[in-house]
């Protein structure tokens, strides 16, 4: 026997052995594929309600948290209308504006979409309080505004 048919030999009876091995694998998939799919008999479907179960609890916490989160906005643009109100009123104040303070604040205010509920000016800083209507609350937020190092007036 020659070199060459040595190697053909060889080569043929590796690739025998791997076909076997693949067919052992192919029968073995098989039959577990064939064992597996008749025991999901009763939970057949399940997995559709407990996704349906799922996506309605999210749109429940959605719906829930929605109002929240409108609130919170809410907050933050009266806390802006207080702020922008304050300084308006203590800019007025320290005349850097004509006019008077606290109209100055309630047209400031105003433009933010809150209302001026209260307004004090003491020397050069200014109070203000404002409302501002969401969802059905009244949203308060104060402020003060004045120049650095401005001290309120000493009563007396």
């Amino acid at each position: 026997m020659s070199a060459w048919s040595r190697t053909v030999t060889v080569w043929r009876r590796a690739a025998t052995a791997w076909l076997r091995t693949v067919t052992v694998w192919r029968r073995a998939a098989t039959a577990w594929l064939r064992v597996g799919a008749p025991t999901r008999g009763p939970e057949h479907g399940a997995g559709s309600v407990l996704a349906i179960g799922l996506l309605g609890a999210t749109m429940a916490a959605t719906a829930a948290l929605i109002p929240v989160l409108v609130a919170l906005t809410g907050n933050a643009q009266a806390q802006g209308a207080a702020d922008a109100a304050a300084l308006a009123a203590a800019d007025t104040a320290s005349g850097a504006l004509p006019g008077v303070p606290c109209e100055a604040a309630s047209r400031t205010a105003e433009g933010n979409g809150a209302s001026l509920t209260a307004c004090s000016v003491d020397g050069l800083i200014a109070a203000v309080a404002v409302a501002r209507e969401v969802v059905g609350m009244t949203i308060d937020a104060r402020a003060r505004a004045g120049p650095p190092g401005a001290e309120p007036r000493p009563d007396g």
